[in-house]
This record gives C-alpha cells, sequence and structure tokens, in this order.
C-alpha cells in the first residue's frame, strides 16, 4: 500500500513575529499517520510555551492507527492527557494560569476530523472557495452568535477574551467536526498571528496558488510585513490526486509466472 505520506503536499512555518521575545506557539507534522497541529500559548501567562509544547509532544505519542475512528480517539486522549499535564504544571507553580489554544486536524479513510479549543483555526479550501472549518471560542464569537455584535463591528472590536483552552479546567471541552476529505482539498491550521493580519481570502490566494510550503512562507512574509504583532504558525495541507494502480495480474519477465 503506498505510504500515506505521500498523499499530501505539506507545508509549515512558525516565527517569533516582529515584537514578542519567545515564541509560545508550537506545532506538529505527523504526515506518516495524517495529524497536523497548531498550539498556541496564552500570551500574558506564564509558561505559554510549555503548556503549547505539552500538547505537541503529547499528540506526537500517537502510534499507527488502525482506522479514522482510531485515530480521532487516540487524539481525543492525548488532548485530555495534555490537558492534565497542564493543571499539573499549574499547581506546581502555586496555581498561575497557564494554557494553550489547540488546533488539530486529521485526514485518514477519505475523511477529516477538526478538534479545537479556543482561537486558532482550520480552513478548508476546497472548488476555489475558503470556509473556516472551526469556530473561534472567544467572547466577541459568543456576542456574534448571541446577535450582540454583527460581523461588521467585529473588525473594529479590541482583541477578545478565549473562552476555551487546553490546561485552564479539569473538564476540558474540545469541539470536533467531521466531514469528507478529497483530493484536490488544502485544509490550513494556523495561530491567530497569522489570522489578524491576513484576510481569508488572501490565505485563498495563496493557498490555490503555490504548492504548501511557498504557501506558508508567504503567508509568514505578508504578516511579518503587516507588523507580525504576535507569534505566527501555519500548516498548510493539500491532499494529493492518488494515482490509481491495476488489479490485473502481471507477468514476471524473470520466470514468466503469474505474480
Amino acid at each position: 500500500m503506498e505510504h500515506i505520506s505521500s498523499m499530501f503536499d505539506v507545508g509549515s512555518a512558525t516565527h517569533v513575529g516582529r515584537v514578542r521575545s519567545r515564541n509560545e506557539d508550537a506545532c506538529l507534522v505527523r504526515s506518516d499517520v495524517g495529524l497536523w497541529a497548531v498550539a498556541d500559548g496564552m500570551g500574558g501567562h506564564e509558561a505559554g510555551d510549555l503548556a503549547s509544547q505539552t500538547v505537541v509532544r503529547s499528540l506526537d505519542s500517537i502510534g499507527v492507527p488502525a482506522s479514522a475512528a482510531d485515530l480521532l480517539a487516540q487524539c481525543e486522549e492525548r488532548l485530555f492527557s495534555a490537558n492534565q499535564e497542564i493543571l499539573s504544571l499549574s499547581r506546581a507553580r502555586h496555581g498561575a494560569t497557564i494554557g494553550t489554544t489547540a488546533a488539530v486536524l486529521l485526514v485518514r479513510d477519505g475523511y477529516y476530523a477538526c478538534l479545537w479549543a479556543g482561537d486558532s483555526r482550520v480552513y478548508l479550501v476546497k472548488a476555489g472557495t475558503i470556509r473556516q472549518v472551526s469556530r473561534d471560542h472567544t467572547e466577541i464569537e459568543e456576542m456574534v452568535a448571541d446577535g450582540t455584535l454583527s460581523r461588521e463591528e467585529v473588525k473594529n472590536w479590541p482583541s477578545s477574551v478565549i473562552t476555551r483552552a487546553v490546561g485552564v479546567r479539569t473538564d476540558a471541552e474540545f469541539e470536533v467536526v467531521t466531514g469528507p476529505a478529497e483530493s484536490g482539498d488544502v485544509f490550513v491550521v494556523c495561530s491567530d498571528g497569522l489570522t489578524r493580519h491576513v484576510q481569508d481570502e488572501e490565505i485563498l490566494q495563496q493557498v490555490g496558488g503555490h504548492a504548501a510550503q511557498v504557501a506558508c512562507e508567504a503567508m509568514l512574509a505578508l504578516a511579518l510585513d503587516r507588523g507580525g504583532l504576535d507569534n505566527i504558525t501555519i500548516i498548510v495541507v493539500r491532499l494529493q490526486p492518488q494515482v490509481q494502480r491495476s488489479s490485473e495480474p502481471t507477468r514476471s519477465p524473470l520466470d514468466g509466472e503469474t505474480q
């Protein structure tokens, strides 16, 4: 069977930005199992980088799954484990608030799953259009949902408080969305350091016309040129067309026997 990593064109980039002195983002590329993740340590709190690295390290321990359902189950188990580990770290630091966002993309057996907590995002580019698969867990999004704020008003609204994160509560909540994954689909997983500077249509333009790594580097440069006010992390995953192999038996030129 063709190795799963050959099914994807993948690029990634992470940068401290123009303002911050430490990169509290972390990312994971596990194309061998069909898993990619971005974690953004909570700014203004202690050890945000440790929190994001804890999520990535826990997810990186996932073994080769037996199925798409098994991959999803392993991912959920590792996220809850990371949540407990970060809570323990907080207790060891006398109750200091430590946390991180997490956005995870899984692709296997013709389906994708997106799991997240916080405002790191997953986008799907399909048939020339871009759609945000994840939904920001922020006070702003809650106000939009209940009609208090319009989308136009959001553009000029100050930074919003995150309403979900990993490592903040014992009963961590992760939202999950699933759907079919097809050849030509492109997923973008990123921290808010990208989306505060680069609009959705610009993301669409970059991933639509470039290889995955080139698109990542172009979007990173754009965010940095516009100020780079936060850490910036981007992963682009394009599903490659699969070569159809013939099921016809072939005859060896060495012994003349059917293989």
